[in-house]
């Protein structure tokens, strides 16, 4: 493979705000990373847990439209990780955005947290279902592995602070599954808001001993008649919050 085979492309969101190098091939960034930071309800000085985080779209997404807020990540693969640092460098955020090399199979580093938010856009599949991508990075990004969809609750909410918030996008076919996991965990207070005509679900949980589901309004974020819906494209390109 050549050098410029290998080297990462730089690619931006938010209408040009927010830079990032990613792999030329294997798992690249999509329009959830997006929404998930725009979903976020984060304040000046608030600390933020981003699980899987990549090559560091939601971090920096979400540190570009909320000055002062400390980010960190958590990523598996060391590649990614290294991305990650890399960009919090290109859109001068590294004072605020770190990444830390950990596999969510493991507890959590004893000096992270607890934090007011976790956000986390896990993989999607899990392994006796899925068809995984013959790229190794790629599959290790989009189908569950060392941790699967419960252990990945249980660390996310283990590192919450009581009265933190759990922030997550996911398939909508395991929103069930999503809902009955953290009520068990005792954050059973839980808001739900779809993405049609996306098979995909933003899940924001708070700390309660008993299921209380609420359904906000879906976002649409597609014309019947393809492009983004107004109220997507603001999200998208010009860094306005989701309203949840």
């Amino acid at each position: 493979m050549s050098s410029t085979e290998s080297a990462p492309t730089e690619n931006t969101v938010m209408g040009g705000r927010v830079k990032l190098l990613q792999p030329r091939r294997g798992y690249r960034i999509a329009v959830d990373a997006v929404l998930l930071a725009a979903a976020a309800d984060v304040k000046p000085g608030e600390s933020v847990l981003d699980l899987g985080a990549g090559v560091g779209a939601v971090g920096l997404c979400l540190a570009a439209r909320v000055p002062g807020c400390d980010i960190t990540g958590i990523e598996l693969q060391p590649v990614l990780a290294a991305l990650a640092e890399r960009n919090a460098l290109l859109n001068d955020a590294a004072d605020r955005v770190r990444t830390v090399v950990h596999d969510l199979a493991q507890p959590l580093p004893s000096d992270l947290g607890p934090f007011d938010l976790v956000a986390t856009n896990p993989p999607y599949l899990p392994a006796a279902v899925a068809d995984p991508s013959p790229n190794p990075s790629k599959a290790l990004a989009t189908v569950e592995s060392s941790a699967d969809l419960a252990r990945w609750l249980s660390v996310a909410t283990g590192a919450l602070k009581s009265a933190g918030t759990l922030l997550m996008i996911h398939r909508s076919d395991r929103l069930e599954e999503i809902v009955a996991t953290l009520a068990r965990l005792g954050w059973g207070e839980v808001t739900v808001k779809r993405l049609p005509p996306a098979a995909r679900v933003l899940v924001r949980a708070r700390r309660a001993d008993e299921l209380r589901r609420h359904d906000a309004e879906p976002l649409v974020l597609h014309h019947p008649e393809g492009g983004y819906t107004d109220e997507a494209e603001a999200i998208l390109r010009h860094g306005q919050p989701l309203a949840f």
